[in-house]
């Protein structure tokens, strides 16, 4: 199992329709299983690229 570091959540919104009909609809976040330094982690894609970018770590996808 690999541990939870982002805190990101769904958002919610509605879809709208020509009609103008609302239906609830959610946004999932990218979530990634990437292993850093011999942990798995699971991270948003974002935060995996600035991570890629700033850091030295071992990132393995």
């Amino acid at each position: 199992m690999a541990v939870k570091v982002s805190n990101k959540k769904p958002l919610s919104g509605n879809r709208r329709s020509h009609a103008c009909n609302a239906t609830k609809h959610s946004q999932k976040p990218n979530l990634q299983v990437v292993t850093i330094n011999g942990i798995k982690v699971r991270i948003s894609a974002r935060e995996l690229r600035t991570l890629k970018k700033n850091s030295k770590l071992e990132i393995a996808a």
